[in-house]
């Protein structure tokens, strides 16, 4: 057990801890899974220097650091204490997708028809039957139907063109509900017939000689009018997102985006999502169908596949090892969805829940040993106000995935600091840049950070730090100084004298 080294005057009281603490543990390694008491400690004087001086209070700050081939955590700070992890859960979710289904697992898309094709044509519907891929994207798409051509032979469908569903039983579901972004892809809700994600791609492109911003679509959407009116703005790029205004009339189909961009930012994606289900399915099937000189005449619905559909196509998703990896690296919401209702244990034939989901993720971390019982998780992908857990869970979850046999999925799934994901931007200047794999979560009031930080000595260390509150926003400085402190360690690393924090 490492014991942090304090001021002479805290001298009394550190040997009554010791004492106290050697009384109640004695010197031992912590048996998998398990943890010693979380007893206060103080934060490195970098760290406490940089939320002084970013305004957040240490009440709003939880921290755990343990090196993974340690006995005992070496830093604790409010790590009991259940918070909001923001996108941070899509470890948890991650990682038990890993454990329970296994990195080579693929999710199959089935398409079946009333009838064989006779002829080039296939008499009846066209059923496409979700098992909840997440990664049936536009590519993917467009060769699964170049394959209906080529392999089964279809060139005409005399009927529909039938969702179906059944995979998923969910909730009824509002985009607008989290936080009245309803447009923004990453309020899109899982869906077992999933495909693209639901989304439209348009590319920004500014012309600085000509002074103007032109708008690419990037996916066909049939029947949806974009009508792009953005001026070119003066200034720094800064959250060019923000300068945008974009409203969708449902009745007319009509997508407006407007407002100004910065011509210093170069070319920027804008992922939206005004259509769902069905509605972005037709819009999205007709032209990809016509350009591979394919005929279709019938509606795009959801409906059950009858018994009995004559067998067409099996598509296979990319391995959950490659999925988790784009999970991870870019936060996909959607996608961390699917994987959680992926840990419901169903019956054949019956559809997954968010009930089984929740209880599916549990048994897996009983199973590892791993109990969290303040773990609240609404759908897997952290959006969502009401998720909660302990920094020292997430510690503990770390460590257990270090040394899974699926340890090396896991942690190429994090962002890279200064390299890759949702740090290419972040911590490239510092010690930790190249050296650090951190999954980042942010959401009003809440940032957090979770992942492996390698030391200057090559030593390993889980770290995890949550902030929440007004202020959390401002957490970006503390946590490079924290990732400074882990990065820079020795190879037999001794604790940094202690100041206390100021309140």
């Amino acid at each position: 057990m490492r014991i942090f080294h304090r001021s002479p005057s805290a001298t009394g009281r550190l040997a009554l801890a010791l004492w106290l603490t050697l009384l109640c543990n004695p010197l031992h390694t912590y048996a998998a899974g398990q943890m010693p008491p979380d007893t206060a400690t103080v934060l490195p004087p970098e760290v406490t220097r940089a939320l002084n001086a970013a305004g957040l209070p240490p009440g709003q700050f939880a921290v755990a650091v343990q090196a993974v081939d340690a006995a005992a955590p070496r830093l604790l700070h409010n790590a009991a204490r259940p918070m909001n992890p923001a996108s941070v859960m899509k470890l948890v979710t991650t990682y038990a997708a890993l454990e329970k289904l296994g990195p080579a697992y693929t999710w199959k898309t089935e398409l079946r028809g009333d009838n064989a094709p006779r002829d080039g044509r296939l008499e009846g519907n066209l059923y496409l039957v979700g098992s909840g891929d997440p990664a049936l994207t536009l590519e993917r798409f467009w060769l699964l139907l170049r394959q209906l051509r080529d392999r089964a032979e279809v060139r005409q469908i005399g009927g529909d063109l039938v969702a179906d569903r059944r995979a998923y039983r969910l909730p009824p579901f509002d985009p607008a509900a989290f936080d009245n972004e309803p447009l923004r892809a990453y309020n899109v809700n899982a869906d077992a017939a999933l495909v693209n994600y639901t989304a439209l791609r348009f590319t920004l492109v500014p012309d600085l000689a000509a002074g103007s911003v032109r708008l690419v679509q990037e996916v066909p959407q049939e029947g949806l009018a974009v009508n792009a009116r953005i001026a070119p703005g003066a200034g720094e790029c800064g959250d060019w997102r923000e300068k945008l205004t974009v409203r969708f009339d449902p009745a007319g189909k009509r997508l407006d985006i407007g407002g100004t961009f910065p011509l210093v930012c170069g070319e920027k994606p804008l992922h939206l999502a005004p259509l769902a289900g069905d509605a972005y399915l037709a819009g999205l099937f007709r032209p990809l169908w016509r350009e591979l000189g394919g005929q279709f005449a019938g509606q795009v619905r959801e409906g059950p596949t009858p018994v009995g559909g004559v067998p067409l196509l099996r598509w296979e998703s990319p391995s959950l090892a490659e999925i988790v990896r784009d999970t991870n690296k870019y936060s996909s919401n959607v996608m961390a969805r699917h994987l959680f209702l992926a840990l419901a244990d169903t019956p054949a034939g019956e559809a997954a829940t968010l009930a089984g989901a929740r209880q599916g993720l549990r048994q897996v971390l009983a199973e590892k040993g791993l109990s969290f019982p303040e773990l609240a998780v609404e759908n897997g992908s952290g959006l969502s106000r009401d998720d909660r857990i302990a920094a020292r869970s997430l510690l503990q979850l770390l460590l257990a995935a270090w040394k899974s046999p699926v340890m090396p999925e896991f942690v190429a799934s994090l962002p890279l600091a200064g390299r890759d994901g949702t740090l290419k931007r972040r911590f490239g200047n510092g010690s930790s840049a190249g050296r650090a794999h951190l999954k980042t979560g942010s959401i009003e009031g809440v940032r957090a950070w979770a992942g492996y930080v390698t030391d200057a000595g090559g030593r390993r260390w889980a770290l995890v730090a949550l902030a929440g509150g007004p202020k959390a926003g401002a957490a970006w400085g503390p946590v490079e100084a924290l990732l400074e402190w882990v990065a820079t360690q020795s190879p037999t690393p001794q604790a940094a004298p202690s100041t206390p924090l100021s309140n």
